[in-house]
């Protein structure tokens, strides 16, 4: 099966991207010119063409995105992985609804690859917890998920 290439998120992604989720994001890293790869959870698609993601004001990602766009989220959902590229800016300097300092990243997508290998599917996604109190985690993430709706 060749890999499909969308020019926007498919249903099944847009609906994984309307909750906080682990994802990976790569970025020209702005003094080497290099690859640069994070890993974010509070991200949102707004639609199908523009995807919305909250990093700390001081995170390498906005120090990138501002010398150069261009930007991959890659995505493991659908039984597969998705690169999803696209061109990245900084909205808002520091969401006012939360308490950390965190930068609002608009990402318009450009295009979305299944880039899984040939014969193979994901049979169980990618995980993690919070190591710090759960309370304040649940809370913290509920105010910056609504941030990025009202957004």
């Amino acid at each position: 099966m060749v890999n499909q290439v969308e020019p926007k998120l498919i249903k099944p992604l847009f609906d994984e991207l309307q909750k906080e989720r682990f994802v990976t994001l790569a970025t020209v890293d702005f003094e080497t010119g290099g690859p640069n790869v994070g890993a974010i959870s509070w991200i949102l698609a707004k639609n199908e063409q523009t995807i919305y993601f909250a990093v700390d004001h001081k995170s390498r990602i906005i120090q990138n995105i501002t010398h150069n766009s261009k930007a991959v989220i890659n995505l493991i959902a659908n039984e597969s992985t998705y690169s999803i590229q696209g061109d990245a800016v900084l909205k808002v300097e520091r969401l006012s609804e939360v308490p950390l300092k965190l930068g609002l990243i608009e990402f318009k997508i450009n295009e979305v690859r299944d880039v899984m290998f040939y014969g193979s599917k994901i049979v169980i996604e990618p995980q993690y917890d919070k190591t710090y109190d759960k309370n304040a985690a649940a809370k913290l993430d509920k105010q910056v998920m609504d941030a990025l709706k009202k957004a």
